[in-house]
């Protein structure tokens, strides 16, 4: 029986490890988290994440190969393989601020391994960290580890994308296992091989280097964010001009050197990882001396708050320049659909303009709670306090509840159920103020039939 602990019961954590136990039932996954809360939920009926067949996944595992417990030391002795699956933020203070990873629990984690570790170990780094994070943990480990036990380090960086992270999973485009090119590391690398391949074609687990694997991951996110900018940045250029911006993406995603995946033009990204990761890259590039390269990649960032700010800023103009005391349905507040997540999501800047503009903003989304959009508006740097969002934020149960008596509808997230097929978007004008405005920032929405109801309809990408 191989024993296999994950350290951290976040996004990336849980769905990763209960995959592996669902895939592997002679493979024992602990997944542990010194947050006793969230262990609960985890072994709850109600999961403390929201993620499409994670539900089905877990509870068909649970208690048999796969356990959640806050007994950290104890799957440490126990495990064979050990996934750090820690969270790294962004340096809010210090050096690097707003751009570097701070990998204080990466570092803690890893101490903790060495001290505990009664065996030899292979350690898995899973969290998204930057280039030649594995060197720093192999040194902290054989400084502290106890005379005969080895520590050999893995970079194996998740691919997931909330919303389908269980179909990632179960069904990787590949799977990266960068090892030390030594005999010892070769034999750790093939150990978590053995255990991918169980499931996973052999072809689409590619091994190679630690450092070109810590920086694969890096790289794939900030190509796919440089996509996103690209098609926001040619939006405003069809807004201007009269272009559509989805038959522009359309007419380029049909060049198979491009492709249309990641071409779909929004009021900006948000998740963990575009933005971070790319912060993540420019500090990078900075301490290697590359400004020029740091520059590059800044741009993208820069590009994802324009757009944001210039959403915002037709939302106010349209509105006759001013929403003082307007009401606004604000509908979704998760990043994108089919995840509760919120963290970086263009809904948060979006909200708190609004109320700085003293506008009434009414919100509906399907799975984010209350408490978490208090929390997030009421974050140190969002530029809203509780007292403002007491005021001016109203959370509803429906997207009927939200829209009734609103001067303006404003798509934020593109989840399914605010699709024409979805609500009655008749039933929702007769319920407005008139004239009603619909903001479309997903372009999930038929804005000719909305103008057939009677809708005044602004879309990103396009001037009419």
């Amino acid at each position: 029986m191989v024993n296999i602990c994950c350290i951290g019961a976040g996004y990336v954590g849980g769905p990763s490890s209960a995959v592996i136990a669902y895939q592997c039932h002679d493979v024992n996954v602990t997944i542990v988290d010194l947050n006793q809360a969230r262990i609960d939920a985890w072994n709850s009926d109600n999961l403390p994440i929201y993620e499409p067949g994670l539900d089905e996944v877990v509870f068909a595992r649970r208690g048999k190969n796969l356990f959640f417990s806050t007994d950290v030391d104890q799957a440490i002795i126990d495990a064979d393989l050990i996934f750090v699956s820690v969270n790294t933020p962004t340096k809010k203070s210090g050096m690097g601020a707003g751009m570097a990873a701070d990998l204080a629990y990466i570092e803690t984690a890893t101490r903790r391994i060495a001290q505990v570790a009664t065996t030899s170990k292979v350690v898995i780094e899973k969290s998204t960290v930057p280039c030649r994070t594995a060197e720093s943990m192999r040194t902290i480990l054989e400084a502290n580890s106890t005379k005969g036990i080895r520590f050999d380090i893995l970079s194996n960086p998740e691919f997931l994308a909330e919303g389908t992270a269980i179909k990632d999973l179960q069904k990787p485009d590949r799977v990266l296992i960068g090892c030390l090119q030594t005999p010892e590391g070769f034999a750790a690398q093939q150990k978590l091989v053995d255990i991918y391949t169980r499931w996973i074609p052999k072809e689409r687990v590619i091994t190679m280097n630690l450092w070109s694997s810590e920086l694969s991951k890096l790289a794939a996110n900030a190509l796919l964010a440089q996509r996103i900018s690209s098609i926001n940045a040619l939006s405003a250029i069809c807004e201007a001009t009269g272009a559509d911006v989805d038959e522009v993406a359309y007419a380029c995603g049909t060049d198979s050197r491009i492709g249309p995946k990641f071409l779909k033009a929004s009021v900006g990204f948000g998740g963990s990882c575009f933005q971070k990761d790319i912060l993540n890259l420019v500090y990078l590039s900075e301490q290697l001396y590359l400004p020029e390269v740091a520059a590059y990649w800044k741009a993208v960032v820069t590009m994802n708050e324009y757009q944001k700010m210039r959403f915002t800023h037709r939302i106010v103009r349209t509105l006759f320049n001013t929403v003082t005391h307007k009401r606004i349905a604000m509908l979704g507040f998760a990043f994108k659909k089919d995840t509760g997540d919120t963290r970086e999501s263009a809904a948060i800047t979006l909200c708190s303009y609004l109320i700085q503009e003293r506008a009434h903003v009414a919100l509906y989304d399907p799975k984010v709670s209350a408490k978490q959009i208090k929390m997030d508006l009421t974050e140190p740097g969002v530029g809203t306090n509780e007292a403002d969002v007491d005021k001016h934020v109203q959370i509803c149960n429906s997207a009927y509840e939200a829209c009734a008596g609103a001067d303006a509808l404003v798509i934020v997230t593109e989840w399914d159920e605010f699709k024409m097929n979805q609500l009655d978007y008749k039933r929702i004008f007769d319920s407005m103020q008139k004239p009603a405005f619909v903001f479309d920032g997903r372009l999930i929405l038929d804005a000719p039939k909305l103008r057939e109801i009677g809708f005044r309809v602004e879309t990103i990408g396009k001037s009419v």
